[in-house]
């Protein structure tokens, strides 16, 4: 098991070699979830938060997150758009995805209000890039662009399915 600090830098570095590493190393799930949660934490702390409970609510949302990408992940990459070697489980996805978030830390720099917008901004931009190496790793693409279409489809789905649950709670939440 490697040391979180480590891979952490390491994944913030878009090191492949890191994201085989964790896809290896069934003992990194505690570590990729710590990844989640750091990253989350940032967040919340750089974007100013409503207090503790809205930092508490964002990491259970982001963990949730999580783990929902990592399986539709799954599903899209090994059933949908499989290459001929493509080979993986809902582990190594979850561990490896877990570790894209490292970018995420510096959202805590959120905190020096005129760098809030800049910095949210190249952390999702980084983050994203990191997915996609995440993806590509996992499920051992030799494509990028397919990598980067695994992605694509699962936010598309992800935004769909979540625009229709705000749509639920908003129509619930007003009176009849």
């Amino acid at each position: 098991m490697g040391n979180l600090k480590d891979r952490i830098i390491r994944a913030a570095k878009l090191d492949p070699e890191l994201y085989e590493e964790v896809e290896a190393d069934k003992t990194a799930m505690g570590q990729a979830m710590g990844v989640v949660v750091l990253s989350s934490v940032a967040a919340g702390l750089g974007g100013i938060t409503k207090g503790l409970g809205t930092i508490i609510l964002g990491t259970i949302l982001a963990l949730i997150s999580w783990y929902i990408w990592a399986y539709l992940t799954y599903l899209i990459g090994t059933k949908l758009l499989p290459e001929p070697q493509t080979k993986a489980d809902p582990g190594e996805l979850l561990r490896t995805i877990g570790f894209s978030s490292a970018p995420g830390l510096i959202r805590i720099l959120g905190i020096i209000a005129p760098l809030r917008g800049i910095v949210f901004i190249v952390a999702s931009v980084w983050m994203l890039v990191a997915m996609v190496i995440a993806v590509r790793v996992a499920l051992d693409y030799q494509s990028t662009m397919r990598a980067v279409g695994v992605c694509l489809i699962g936010w598309i789905i992800q935004a769909i399915v979540f625009a229709m649950l705000l749509a639920v709670f908003v129509g619930m939440s007003r009176p009849a």
